[in-house]
């Protein structure tokens, strides 16, 4: 099968201005997530899928492929369902985050991988393992609760499974582990992206405000590759300027 890998990448962004293009150790953000995506060794090429002609300029000037997407895309999975559009010849397609510029090739050919394995699937994605309280009820770690055979049974903000008798040391250590902090890498199938985009967000999806419980509530397949870790994304100033100190340190 072949695989392409798509970064969607939109100038906006509510919480840090154009993020994407903001330099570290002499590259955008944007420039350091292709580059990354570039070693994933599943993949015949890497896209990126822009909204603004300012980020295809920053694409061009380092050498990499953009496409300008429709600006009335609702989401990266969105955008992503164009460009599978105009390329009947790719069986999978991998969403990357253009603000994750440290993402591990390893994790997107783990990811890839599991959704070839399973032809039963839609999408493939990937978590690891909470062990902390913190991040169990914290709402903005969403939480992927796990079946058999690596399929997803849903995903929540909350603390899922909930504990009725209280969240104990013995629940947040035990092996398997209980809880799973889902990691934002998606393969998909194409004929799902081309369903997806004609779909009007679920009841549950506007709830959460998480999109692959559209999936889950049309009874989709959705399969999880538990990792070790995930790579920090980039939301806030914070972030970058962690970002930024971990390059400049290497």
């Amino acid at each position: 099968m072949k695989c392409m890998i798509v970064i969607p990448a939109r100038l906006a962004s509510s919480r840090l201005s154009q993020k994407l293009l903001l330099q570290a150790g002499g590259k955008s953000v944007l420039q350091h997530t292709y580059e990354a995506a570039l070693k994933s060794s599943v993949a015949e090429e890497v896209i990126v899928a822009v909204d603004d002609p300012r980020l295809a300029a920053e694409v061009d000037s380092f050498g990499g492929q953009a496409r300008l997407t429709s600006v009335d895309c609702q989401s990266g999975t969105d955008r992503i369902a164009e460009v599978a559009l105009m390329h009947e010849d790719i069986s999978i397609f991998i969403n990357v985050q253009g603000d994750e510029p440290e993402i591990d090739p390893k994790t997107i050919d783990t990811v890839a991988n599991l959704l070839m394995q399973h032809p039963e699937a839609d999408i493939a994605t990937a978590a690891c393992a909470i062990k902390d309280r913190e991040r169990v009820e914290d709402p903005n770690c969403v939480k992927a609760v796990l079946g058999d055979d690596h399929r997803a049974i849903t995903f929540s903000r909350a603390a899922v499974p909930h504990p009725r008798d209280g969240l104990t040391d013995a629940l947040l250590n035990a092996e398997p582990p209980n809880y799973w902090q889902h990691i934002g890498l998606y393969a998909y199938r194409r004929e799902f992206l081309l369903w997806f985009a004609t779909q009007p967000p679920g009841r549950l999806e506007q709830i959460e405000k998480l999109e692959q419980l559209r999936a889950i509530e049309a009874g989709k397949t959705i399969v999880v590759a538990p990792v070790e870790a995930s790579a920090p994304g980039i939301d806030t100033l914070e972030d970058f300027r962690a970002f930024t100190a971990r390059i400049e340190s290497q």
